[in-house]
């Protein structure tokens, strides 16, 4: 079984493909990277699956060039403004309560969980347990072991809609690759820039991407509150080439040279000359001016997440984000963004950089926050291939079989033991069993 593993990051600005492997100190070892412009995707949505799939494929291409590895599969993330989340409790009882709990009594709870009802054409994505409880004992983290009649536990569900799902396991498909497992893209960053204590005093992870804002909150080392507000560092862009009456790619390049997020800490007497449109007269712009149209969207989105932060009671003594916020994604390299954090959220802010778990980036071309999201699921793709047993790839081989004939796995599965079918539910994450639905989705579009 090869030994890497490859993250794939579809996002609203650029796509990103990243090899890597985890060396013998534990550490991730990236062995390529391979970045395209992205055509195809609005706000974390496909629009266009040809122009997508012809950006993975470039993206894939160039990682496989700078690798020397042939790319097969794929972890991906998923985004965009249709994810939701909801907090769920639920229950089971146990029939022999004289045996200890095990992992089987918790897949048991997390399959009932995934039965819940939604709205027409959403999907449950993840299913994350925050604290169970024991008959009286509440507030245990890891209830295995234990005795007990009744297991009760709190979930957070993550729920997205199943088109824009499904377009993008299309666009996988189609650029040649399969889709081993799908992560929602703040849970990915949270894991290549967070430190484990920050997640257990508490702390609030902001992914400022092109099309998208993506926020995750942690207390107790527990996942606390999940959502994707629909602005990002796009808008920004487009609000610079309007306000200044410019084309977008000069907007771009201001933004990333001199954008800053308070004007007050810029000069109204220093100007950027924008060259004029075929032979018209140069544009000049101060940078207090541009200041100030950028600082009228970055609070915006900053007060939204402060809207998020406060619907999960961060203000709350019990509930407190000790370690603050971590600023991340590409929008989060605007100067001056992390005293504007600090100023309106009340809360102390960090850049958090993506490569602060890679052990061979010398050059320190991955510590761009850009990256984040894209190393998060290259390190949650080597976690799923950590859990698997030497020699074998059960997503793998679930997949295939209900690709080659849907028909043959369901007497399969009425000739398999009870028993049976609960070791191969345990061997798959949510993700990967999640993939099986996707598949078993295209079987019956090709038939």
């Amino acid at each position: 079984m090869e030994n890497y593993s490859v993250g794939l990051d579809i996002g609203t600005t650029k796509i990103v493909a990243i090899v890597g492997r985890r060396n013998s100190h534990g550490k991730i070892e990236v062995l390529g990277v391979g970045k395209s412009k992205s055509l195809g995707v609005h706000r974390g949505i496909v629009t266009n699956i040809a122009q997508t799939i012809t950006s993975i494929q470039t993206a894939v291409q160039e990682a496989e060039k700078s690798s020397g590895i042939p790319i097969t599969k794929v972890t991906v993330g998923v985004a965009g403004k249709h994810i939701r989340s909801l907090q769920h409790s639920d229950y089971i009882m146990r029939e022999n309560p004289e045996t200890y709990i095990t992992e089987e009594d918790i897949e048991v709870l997390k399959e009932q969980v995934k039965k819940l009802p939604m709205l027409p054409g959403e999907e449950i994505v993840h299913v994350l347990p925050q604290e169970y409880k024991v008959d009286a004992e509440d507030e245990i983290q890891e209830p295995v072991g234990m005795h007990g009649k009744r297991l009760d536990a709190k979930f957070h569900v993550v729920v997205g809609q199943m088109a824009s799902i499904r377009n993008i396991a299309r666009c996988v498909k189609e650029a040649g690759l399969e889709m081993e497992a799908l992560t929602l893209e703040p849970l990915a960053s949270s894991e290549a820039v967070l430190a484990k204590e920050e997640k257990e005093a508490g702390v609030a992870i902001v992914d400022i991407g092109g099309g998208t804002t993506d926020i995750a909150i942690f207390k107790d080392n527990i996942i606390r509150h999940t959502c994707v507000i629909p602005y990002g560092g796009g808008i920004i862009t487009n609000d610079i080439k309007e306000g200044c009456s410019i084309i977008e790619k000069y907007a771009e390049k201001l933004k990333v040279k001199f954008g800053s997020a308070i004007p007050d800490l810029e000069k109204d007497t220093t100007f950027v000359t924008i060259p004029g449109l075929h032979g018209r007269q140069d544009r000049e712009i101060s940078l207090r001016t541009l200041a100030k149209v950028i600082n009228a969207r970055i609070e915006e989105i900053l007060e939204m997440v402060n809207t998020e932060l406060k619907a999960y009671g961060a203000f709350e003594q019990k509930k407190k984000l000790i370690g603050g916020i971590v600023l991340t994604g590409g929008g989060s390299n605007l100067k001056n963004l992390r005293q504007l954090a600090n100023y309106i959220t009340g809360f102390d802010s960090r850049i958090g950089f993506a490569n602060e778990y890679v052990a061979n980036d010398k050059d320190e071309y991955l510590k761009n926050p850009e990256f984040a999201t894209a190393i998060g699921l290259l390190m949650e793709s080597l976690k799923i291939r950590d859990k698997k047993p030497t020699g074998e790839n059960p997503a793998e081989e679930e997949i295939k079989l209900e690709e080659q004939n849907t028909e043959s796995v369901e007497n399969q599965e009425e000739t398999e033991s009870p028993q049976s079918k609960k070791t191969k539910r345990e061997r798959l994450t949510f993700g990967q069993a999640f993939m099986k639905k996707v598949s078993a989705f295209f079987e019956e579009v090709d038939g």
